[in-house]
């Protein structure tokens, strides 16, 4: 049963030796001429303008995180359907699990759908063309 960890710890071992030997090789033999043009941010190829520190918003992040989770759910989903027709002669408890990983994940769906964070553009407000009667 170790020896089956001492191979583990060895493949991440020579991982870790080609990723840090790589790095460290590259840098010895690359000539380093830094100059101002080389540490200016690159856009395109176009001239920056104004800072780069800017405040986006949070709506980028929140369908970012809803794509990674559902890109997450094909991850486990894709594998487990391959495997399925085995699994679940021996025991209906596979079909159980992912149907509860899947109840979850409709779950934070709906959550999230009647939040309204899947609408791109949100209203700030409501919007009167007219004035009220004790305005005018």
């Amino acid at each position: 049963m170790y020896f089956d960890f001492a191979n583990v710890l060895v493949y991440l071992l020579v991982a870790c030796g080609f990723i840090f030997g790589s790095l460290l090789l590259g840098r010895l033999i690359r000539r380093q001429r830094p100059s101002p043009e080389k540490l200016e941010t690159y856009e395109f190829g176009e001239q920056t303008i104004g800072s780069a520190w800017i405040q986006f918003n949070v709506r980028f992040y929140i369908i970012a995180l809803i794509f990674l989770i559902f890109d997450v759910e094909i991850a486990v989903l894709f594998p487990w359907t391959t495997i399925f027709k085995e699994v679940s002669r021996s025991s209906p408890i596979a079909f159980i699990e992912m149907g509860l990983f899947l109840v979850i994940l409709l779950v934070g769906y709906v959550y999230v759908w009647a939040k309204g964070d899947l609408e791109w553009l949100k209203s700030l407000g409501e919007v009167r063309t007219n004035p009220p009667e004790e305005e005018r």
